[in-house]
């Protein structure tokens, strides 16, 4: 879509160009900035000059950049030597997008938009991902992924603030994974999607996105048993911490994610059935 109200377009090249007076906006891929008409807008600031390399190892942890796209993100199911390599392709796939849209569209720009549906978020939050954010002082600033997310299309950004990456430890690329989704219909946008972890010490975390307004974690010092989950998911998450809108009513959306995490709970129990990578 034209984007009538847009007169300049400026390619950031370093930390210097990223300057966001009002009705000035970052860019990443553009899938959905491009979607629908932005009528506040009047510039653009291209991120894609800054030339941030997409992943990056470090010792302690993968790096992934907010300009990385979902089809780069994908290939990282390829590291047969990650236990959870399969986590990344499947969150992936979640978006349901052409590889028109892989091609282009950004992890920082699905975590930022902070749709409860947002793949990314399911991703960053299952694996403890920290966000890491430019301040507008040239400093910056960390938080876990699952508390950037405030609600339905609200996060921690401060005004002229930019996600910069994302930080996936070392150590839970070493953990067994199990994933789920649901839609209403085949082609449609995640009504819940669960995500459990069980790390090499057997601590288990169940990670609930899509379905709630924001993230929620579930951590627990082993795989609990149904009755410990079921307990938690009921007295830990809110009801009204549950989303409705056309993809799913509150009331749906609550038992669904109840099925699926006992799903999970059952799959990761038994550690002779690691994620195969397959959805279900």
């Amino acid at each position: 879509m034209d984007l009538h109200t847009v007169t300049a377009y400026d390619i950031a090249r370093d930390r210097s160009d990223l300057v966001f007076e009002d009705g000035a906006a970052p860019l990443g891929g553009g899938t959905w900035l491009f979607s629908e008409p932005q009528p506040h807008l009047h510039r653009l600031v291209d991120l894609s000059g800054l030339g941030w390399p997409p992943v990056t190892e470090h010792p302690d942890a993968l790096e992934i950049a907010a300009t990385c796209t979902v089809e780069r993100l994908a290939t990282l199911s390829d590291r047969s030597e990650w236990t959870a390599a399969p986590l990344f392709r499947q969150c992936a796939q979640a978006l349901l997008a052409s590889w028109k849209i892989w091609k282009r569209a950004t992890v920082g720009g699905n975590i930022c938009l902070s749709f409860p549906a947002g793949a990314m978020i399911s991703l960053a939050t299952a694996l403890d991902a920290t966000a890491v954010i430019w301040t507008v002082d040239g400093g910056e600033r960390r938080l876990p992924v699952a508390d950037f997310v405030r609600g339905v299309a609200s996060n921690v950004l401060a005004p002229g603030e930019i996600l910069r990456s994302i930080l996936i430890p070392a150590r839970v690329l070493n953990s067994r994974t199990a994933f789920r989704k649901i839609a209403l219909s085949p082609l449609g946008r995640s009504g819940a999607v669960v995500v459990g972890r069980q790390d090499e010490d057997g601590a288990f975390t169940l990670a609930v996105t899509a379905s709630t307004v924001r993230p929620h974690l579930l951590r627990f010092p082993n795989v609990p048993a149904e009755q410990e989950l079921s307990y938690a998911l009921t007295e830990r998450i809110p009801a009204a911490e549950y989303h409705t809108d056309a993809h799913g009513a509150v009331d749906w959306r609550r038992a669904v994610t109840a099925v699926l995490a006992e799903e999970i709970r059952t799959e990761l129990a038994a550690t002779d059935q690691p994620n195969t990578g397959e959805l279900p």
